[in-house]
Formats: C-alpha cells, structure tokens, sequence
C-alpha cells in the first residue's frame, strides 16, 4: 500500500550566511565540524541534526525499513524568520525552496514539496507562493501558526490565504516561536505543552476569524494532529454557545463544524488519542504524518495507525488518500513508471 508521509522536515546541507551578509546573529547558521552538524542562532548552539535531515537517498532508505515511499518535505520552523525584513527572510526562503523543488524533480517517486514563504511580507509571500506553484511545481506552503504580532485570522494575511485558494495550493500549519518560551523554559515544555496550543491558536484564528468561511477551497492541514484543537473542541463550542458576544464575533458558525473542513496528520503519539481524532474528524480528514526526523516525531512511521487494526480501505484513506486530495495530486503521481526518472 502506497504510503505518503505528509510531515517531514528537510534542509539544506547549506544556505547563505545572512547572519554574517546582514549583521544579525538571529539568522540561523549551519556548521559542520568534525563530521558533527550543527545550528547556531542568536550566535549560540541551537540544534545538532543528522545526515537524515538533508541527504535525500539516505532518507528514501530510511523510510523504506518502514514500508514508507513518500515523503512531503517542509523546512524547519526555525528557518522561517518571520523577524526579518521581508526583503532578507525572502533570500533564505527562494534558496530553501529552489533545494527542495531540486530534490522533487530528481526522485519524482518519492518526494513531494510544501515551499515556505516570508508570511510578515504578504506581497512577498505572494509573489513567492506563485513561484513555487507556478514555476517549481511545489504543492503548497508551510506557515507558522502566527507571525509575529498576527494571528492567522489578521486582515493583513488574508490575501494571501486568497491567493493559496486560488492556487489550489495546500496549506501545512505548523507550529512555531511557541507561546510560553520565556515563562515556562524548564522540562521542554515550550515543545510539549506550547506546541500543541500554537496549532489551537491557529486553528481557532482560521475558525472564528471567518478565514475558512470566505474561503472554502482553502485547503488547510494542521501538523501535529491540530494540537490542543481537537480535544479542547467541547470547551470551544461551549464557549461558542454560552458567550456568542465573545467568539462568534467574525463568523457565527459553529466551530464544530470545521473538524470536517480542516485536515489533521496522525502525529499524535497515543493509539487512543488518534482514534479520538478520527471519531471526532473522521477518517477523511486525517492522514499519515511524522514530523521526521526529530526526536518529537513518529520514530516507527506509519506504526500509529497500523495499531489501530482498520479496514483496508480506512487505512489507504489515512496512508494516501487524504494526503493525495490536500495536495491535489493524482495516485499515478508516484506510481513506479516515472523510477527511469530519478537518479542512479
């Protein structure tokens, strides 16, 4: 069975040194000294990562110990810089994006590409939004579930939301700069307990902000099994029903509903959790993501919802099949035909 990762982290070995071009260390650099990778930012150790994080073959090798032949590659949060002058985060996304439409045009079986775009310029996210649809043949972008002082139901990101529906272009939202990093430093919890809020954020900014409702070929995925979104959806709609003068102030439909308009991945690390998800969204809207290759992610691809014992055709629903609808592409899309393509 054809089995599509919809959550997999890459980057380059290497991109530009806008820290050393621009004079600012928030820029994140990579280092690599004996044979060790490394990420600095702020002019500090940020993040060591592994030949898996950029080596495209090793990856496909990887993923197939675990049946897994698809991988939709997105960058690191961390690269996004939505800080900068959109005019300099704008280099490093055109030089993220050129790699990752390199890698899909050389192993066309196995990879598909979410770009990235500097969300805190929306022209420039236009613009380059276009070029990754247009002209790289990517399938969409990956945002952050804020940028900077805008939540994503600000005024200011709505054209560019237009622009990804007009596009037919898939949306990942991803969580990132989590709410808590400076009052909560200590046992990770800015990853474990302020990741999963960053995507609730995101999730009801996209609801009750009306975004979803004025665009409804907007295809949206939450990474990370929409955080906190799902399994706060009774406290949401409660609040939706006693206090409407608060919450339903921009869209008067029910936030419930929208478990069936957004699409969740499976990265949720508990069997039961995501049987919840797929109680509660249903089978269609969910599908295969890992979050690879982090230590937060999935480390058995696939293994959570191979626990679940569903039906054939549920499990290629949540292998490919949704994943193939987000993205709008075609199953003959990485059907083997297309092997004589790819490198040697």
């Amino acid at each position: 069975m054809l089995k599509i990762d919809t959550h997999a982290h890459i980057l380059p070995r290497d991109w530009p040194n806008l820290a050393a071009k621009f004079g600012d260390d928030r820029f994140p650099v990579m280092n690599h000294n004996d044979g060790r990778h490394r990420i600095y930012k702020d002019g500090k150790f940020f993040r060591e990562v592994w030949e898996s994080a950029f080596d495209p073959q090793q990856r496909i090798d990887d993923y197939a110990r675990f049946g897994v032949g698809v991988q939709v590659v997105s960058t690191v949060p961390v690269l996004f810089s939505y800080w900068a002058p959109g005019y300099q985060a704008l280099e490093l996304h055109r030089h993220l994006n050129d790699q990752m439409a390199q890698i899909c045009n050389d192993y066309p079986r196995h990879y598909a590409g979410i770009g990235t775009v500097p969300l805190q310029s929306p022209d420039l996210a236009i613009r380059e939004l276009e070029r990754c649809i247009d002209e790289l043949g990517l399938q969409g972008v990956q945002v952050g579930s804020h940028c900077n002082d805008w939540n994503l139901d600000a005024p200011e990101l709505f054209p560019f939301f237009e622009a990804a529906a007009d596009l037919g272009a898939a949306i990942m939202v991803h969580p990132w700069d989590m709410m808590g990093t400076a009052s909560m430093p200590k046992y990770w919890l800015p990853w474990l307990v302020g990741m999963p809020a960053e995507q609730s954020r995101a999730a009801c900014c996209l609801v009750f902000g009306g975004v979803l409702e004025r665009l409804p070929k907007l295809r949206v995925m939450l990474a990370h099994g929409g955080g906190s979104f799902p399994w706060t959806i009774g406290r949401i709609e409660h609040g939706y029903r006693m206090r409407p003068d608060l919450v339903a102030t921009d869209n008067p439909r029910n936030p419930r509903e929208y478990l069936q308009r957004l699409y969740f991945d499976s990265c949720v690390h508990d069997p039961h959790a995501l049987r919840y998800l797929l109680d509660v969204t249903g089978v269609d809207r969910v599908m295969l993501g890992t979050d690879y290759p982090f230590p937060l992610g999935e480390q058995h691809p696939g293994s959570g919802i191979e626990s679940l014992g569903l039906d054939h055709d549920a499990r290629a629903r949540l292998f490919h099949g949704t994943a193939l609808e987000w993205l709008g592409l075609p199953l003959h899309r990485f059907e083997p035909h297309t092997l004589s393509q790819e490198k040697a």
